[in-house]
């Protein structure tokens, strides 16, 4: 792929606040629902505003661990939603849950370190003969693919507005992205998700204005109850300035309730999820790399890219309580504009922690219409598919052994296959790439066809 700008190139200034505040876009509201969606579960009080910060160090971490050669972005992990609930279960503390979170993240920070010990020591030639591009291939076409049902879900989801009026402005999202990353100038095909959101947004808020003026609430597509939020109690500093609700402030309380038996039960509920993660995390930087035409398991190599997911994920949990992981968006967000600067990505971590405390901007983020997400999203999990299925254009698919990897994965992975035990759920991406593997191995010494 032509990059317009390449890993190591610094855009002038204007741009490079622009090019980063696109990233923040494309990585904020996934990183930002994580903890909502935990609250929800388990009635505890966690800061998406804090879930921000932590984002932000933990990519810094993660840029200084890979040696400023990774352009990706680190977001609020999903896959340890179920680890996160475990950290209140029992009915314990607040104070107690927050700290269970940070210490959960150790542990699962903990495994990446060890891991890494070991690919510093024996190398990485194991993983590229355990998952070769048949069996890498279509796994990360599968964290593109596995997502499409949540970017269908947002496109016709627009609060109490028809699902047929989200769906138009999701569609209008897309094909103003579209339009400007294909016929637009430099700028414009390098920041078409700011010009796409920004339609979309425009277009919700005259019809929520139309549908306010005639009480049509079939065209509402947008909620001001965010903005509503912050002058809620009267207008104060408070109103465009708030320090997050940082866990470690409420988890310092916690030391007096913890035992063994809990240290324990949050063992047990990340670990085996970040063995789980660490699946994808050979995905998402086999994607990367075949974007950038660089080996990252290579060059910084595997044992820096997970010293910088793993350390950078405890990091991120100390501030937000949310385990990191790098972002899918954030890989797709690279594809699409060409742009691999990492400096991009520096000043979207550094953006980010700048922006936790903006509450005005927090708000905005907030308000944008689920469908004009997911319009966005179409694109930016299209292109993780996209990236997948080049991988495997140089295998041959005559014969029938790739054949049968790239197929167990596809199904397992699109039917949604995941295993459960106990607490701990093993994601369809990873449950594919585990076939994929096992399969490749099992047909690995079949006689060549003639």
């Amino acid at each position: 792929m032509k990059l317009i700008y390449q890993v190591e190139d610094k855009p002038k200034f204007g741009a490079l606040i622009v090019f980063a505040i696109q990233q923040l876009l494309a990585i904020m509201t996934a990183t930002l629902v994580v903890p909502i969606i935990t609250n929800s579960a388990t009635g505890s009080n966690m800061s998406s505003a804090a879930a921000l910060f932590g984002a932000g160090v933990g990519t810094l971490v993660y840029v200084l661990f890979t040696a400023r050669k990774s352009p990706v972005f680190l977001g609020s992990s999903f896959a340890f939603l179920g680890s996160m609930a475990a950290a209140f279960a029992g009915g314990v503390s607040m104070q107690l849950g927050y700290l269970g979170l940070i210490f959960g993240a150790v542990f699962a920070g903990l495994v990446y370190v060890v891991i890494a010990i070991i690919v510093k020591f024996v190398g990485v030639g194991w993983i590229n003969k355990l998952m070769p591009a048949v069996v890498i291939g279509p796994t990360v076409a599968i964290i593109g693919l596995s997502l499409a049902g949540n970017a269908m879900g947002d496109i016709v989801k627009g609060g109490s507005a028809h699902p047929n009026v989200a769906l138009l402005c999701g569609l209008i999202t897309i094909a103003v992205t579209m339009v400007c990353s294909s016929y637009g100038k430099k700028s414009g095909r390098l920041i078409p998700f700011i010009y796409g959101i920004l339609a979309g947004y425009a277009f919700a808020l005259v019809l929520t204005l139309i549908g306010n003026a005639t009480d049509c609430d079939s065209i509402k597509l947008l909620s001001f109850d965010s903005f509503k939020a912050l002058t809620e109690g009267g207008v104060s500093i408070k109103t465009f300035i708030a320090v997050p609700d940082f866990t470690f402030l409420t988890a310092v309380d916690g030391f007096r309730e913890m035992n063994a038996g809990y240290l324990g039960s949050i063992a047990v509920a990340y670990i085996p999820v970040a063995f789980v993660v660490f699946a994808e995390h050979i995905a998402d930087h086999k994607n990367i790399s075949s974007i950038i035409e660089r080996d990252l398991l290579k060059e910084p190599g595997l044992h820096r890219t997970l010293l910088g997911d793993g350390v950078g994920s405890m990091c991120g949990a100390f501030f937000g309580g949310c385990p990191n992981t790098t972002y899918g968006e954030s890989i797709g967000c690279v594809a699409i504009t060409k742009n691999a600067s990492v400096a991009t990505i520096i000043a979207a971590a550094v953006g980010a922690i700048l922006i936790s405390f903006l509450s005005p901007f927090i708000a905005f983020v907030n308000s944008i219409p689920s469908c004009v997400m997911g319009g966005v999203c179409m694109a930016l999990y299209g292109f993780i598919a996209v990236s997948g299925l080049k991988m495997i254009q140089a295998v041959d698919l005559g014969k029938n052994r790739n054949l049968f990897v790239v197929s167990v994965i596809l199904i397992a992975g699109i039917g949604g296959l995941t295993v459960n035990f106990g607490k701990v759920t093993i994601t369809e991406v990873a449950v594919a790439l585990i076939l994929g593997i096992l399969t490749n191995l099992l047909l690995k010494k079949a006689p060549e066809e003639e």
